[in-house]
Order: C-alpha cells, then structure tokens, then sequence
C-alpha cells in the first residue's frame, strides 16, 4: 500500500469551537433539515435519472445538511450527519465535497467534540465516508491531520463515551488506512490499539479479566482495526507482531464473546498468511494445540451458546482451521455491474470487510465507480458502459419476481424435507 513522501503542512483555520446548546430546533430548521430517507432515495435515484434538475436538487439537500451540522438541536445536527452519510455512501461525491471539505471537517471535529454518543458516533462513521471520497492523497491527508488527535483522545479517555470510542476504534483504523502518510504513524497508531485489546488477553497468573460487553466491544473493533493495518507493515514489523503477538492471541479464543472470538480467530489467520508470505517455511511452536482450538470452535456445540452465534462461529473457523492447518483460503467473488472481484486472502477479505462496513448497500456501486477503492484492490480504472448495454443485461422486474418465488418455493420445500428427518433431543 504506496504512500506518498510529501507531507501537506497546510492546515484550515479553525475558528473557537462554541459548546453546543440543547435547546430545541426552531420549525424553520426543522424543515429545511430533510429526513434520512430522503436523502437515501435522492442518493439511489440521481444516478439512474441523471437529469439536471435532480442532481441540483442533491446539491441543494447536501448544503443544507452541512449548515444543519452546526444547529442548536442535537436532533438536527444527528439528521444532517445521518444524510451526509448516507449520500457520500451511495454517490461519488468527489466534485462536490472537495472545495467544502474543509469546513465538513469543522462539523465533524465540533460534533465529536461537543456532541454525545450518537451524535459523536455519527461523525466518527463521516469521517471515514469524507477520506473515502478524497482518496489516498493530500486533501484526505489534510482532513485526518485535524481529526487524529481528536480520535485518538477519545479512543484512550477511559470517562468518554464507550459507544464514541468504539467508533473511534473503528474509524480511526480505516482513516488511518486511507489518509496517513508517514508508516512510522501508522505503527504508532496500532500501538494505541495494542493498549486496549491486550487487556483482554489472559494474566501472566493465568486468570481472565473480568470485562463488561460494552468494554469488550471496544477491544474487538481495536483488534479489527489493528489488523486492518496489519495489512499495510512492513515485513520486518509484521515479523516482530508475529514474534509478540501470535503467542497471547489464541487465549482470545476463549472468550466469552463471540464477536471477539472470531475477531481473534480471522486475525490468527491473517498474521498466519502474512508470516507465510514472508518465510513459506514458517512454523509456530504451538500449531498442534492451536488447531485442536480452532477445530473445537469449528464444531461448537455447547447448549449454552446462542444457536445463530454457534452457527455464524462454526462457518468462520472453518474457515480459520483450513487456513492455519492447509494454507487454504475460501475464496469468494463479488459481482458488481458487469465486473467481478475475487476475494482470494485474508489480507482482502480484512481489507474488504472494512470498506463494507461504513459504505454497507453502497459497496457495489464505489466497486464500480470510485477510483481509490478500485486502486485498492487493483480493479483498474473504472469500466464505462452505456446504458443501452447495461438495459440489455439486466432482467425485467416481473421476470426476477417469477425466478425469486421459484426459488423461495423449491427452498421451503428442501427445508421441510430436512425439518421432517431432523432429531432435535439434544436442543430441549
């Protein structure tokens, strides 16, 4: 992952932050504040119409969510930063957003700042969704310079909000990803991520630390972002991670939480593939034992266990065990458009799966049109395709009703088949 040399010193002025106030909206503000799902069907919309009218009509709705990020109202601030969030995740916005970055980059630090949980969660995701659209560059780096100490206070202050700093934990990594310039930085930053997921490892006396959900959480989203930029180390510093890390990482394995055992479980795997890469001779000292883990979790049965948790952990360390024991990755494809990707290593899928989670519906659409997550995974320029072509391609309504009842029938059918032969003694 290239990073630029050049440093952009250039700083926008910021003006004193005044705290915000809760009073109420006045009607007027309210009104001008448009709903979330208005902005989602102008988003989804604009590019099928493609008429001018419509595309003013945006502009017009996403200047009013800029001035709306600094209202009196919590509630109009939270709607506006919903809105910007949602066009930046279903458009290109680049045009648009480029000459007024600089004061969205206000809103966001004023909001993390003065705002709440919600309200600073909200602004956290909008970070990310901004360097999304700049791109790995100078306007992106100009944006993360002001946001990164904003976040990383937020992240290490044990009285903020959990909920702020799991996001915090989140965005920081991917903004991290797109916009740092300097790998030393990058470092950096992963080691104020170590100081909180390692403090769900196990004691030097061999005890678990008694840890609430909500705390839980905070190290699971730190310990995906730490392996998002796990993605990007040199060898050397992936070698000594490896080194200090992959000891203490398997007695995450047995946590309590699901989600952290299989963040714990897809990063095994990945530092396993990056050490393979490096050195086809790799070998860990405990690979017997941790296989016999993984393959316990990858046939769970325990009764205590949620059934959709025991399911959804199954189906991942399948995936983890053949990764560790065959070198064997579970390769998946994602079609978009008239293109496909294949996602064929854990350094993808982590990659992938990041993306995903803050443009959600909208990944598709930036595979296809957004030129740094097409660098990203080196899918080249974006492809043009008239509309005539992608008429041609694309099947009726009432044609995808008929195949989708066809296969919701023959579906209910093999799974009435499978309910009729199952025992189900051990589950009452």
């Amino acid at each position: 992952h290239p990073r630029s040399c050049a440093v952009c010193t250039f700083r926008g002025q910021h003006g004193a932050v005044q705290p915000f106030s809760d009073e109420d909206a006045s009607i007027e503000t309210l009104s001008r504040c448009s709903s979330f799902s208005d902005a989602m069907s102008v988003a989804e919309e604009g590019v099928e119409a493609g008429e001018e009218t419509a595309q003013e009509d945006l502009q017009y709705k996403l200047k009013v969510f800029i001035d709306s990020t600094v209202d009196k109202s919590a509630k109009t601030r939270q709607g506006a930063l919903d809105g910007l969030k949602a066009a930046m995740a279903t458009r290109i916005l680049y045009e648009f957003i480029s000459d007024r970055r600089m004061t969205i980059t206000d809103s966001i630090e004023r909001c993390l700042k003065k705002g709440k949980g919600p309200e600073q969660c909200a602004a956290a995701s909008l970070a990310c969704l901004l360097c999304i659209q700049l791109g790995s560059g100078v306007e992106s780096e100009e944006v993360f310079k002001t946001l990164k100490p904003i976040f990383k206070n937020i992240l290490l202050d044990g009285a903020a909000n959990i909920q702020a700093r799991q996001a915090c934990a989140t965005s920081l990594g991917l903004c991290t990803l797109v916009a740092e310039d300097d790998i030393l930085d990058v470092y950096a930053t992963m080691e104020s991520f170590e100081s909180l997921f390692m403090r769900s490892y196990v004691k030097e006396d061999g005890s678990r630390p008694s840890l609430n959900p909500q705390t839980t959480l905070l190290h699971t989203n730190a310990l995906l972002s730490w392996a998002l930029l796990l993605t990007i180390c040199t060898g050397s510093q992936v070698k000594a991670v490896t080194h200090k890390h992959l000891p203490k990482l398997p007695r995450l394995l047995e946590n309590d939480d699901v989600n952290m055992r299989i963040a714990a479980g897809e990063t095994i795997a990945l530092l396993f593939e990056l050490a393979r890469d490096m050195d086809p001779e790799f070998e860990y000292d405990d690979w017997e034992p941790l296989c016999d883990k993984l393959n316990s979790l990858a046939t769970d049965c325990n009764k205590h266990r949620a059934k959709t948790d025991k399911r959804k952990q199954r189906s991942v360390f399948r995936d983890v065990l053949k990764a560790v024991e065959e070198r064997d990755f579970q390769t998946e494809t994602i079609r978009f458009s008239t293109e496909r990707m294949t996602i064929d290593s854990w350094v993808r899928k982590r990659t992938y799966d990041a993306f995903r989670e803050f443009v959600g519906s909208g990944m598709n659409y930036h595979l296809q049109a957004n030129e740094f997550i097409r660098d990203v995974f080196q899918l080249g320029p974006p492809m043009l395709v008239d509309a005539a072509t992608l008429k041609s391609m694309k099947i009726s309504r009432f044609e995808r009703h008929l195949y989708n009842a066809a296969a919701f029938k023959a579906r209910t059918k093999a799974r009435n088949k499978f309910r009729d032969k199952r025992v189900d003694v051990g589950e009452f």
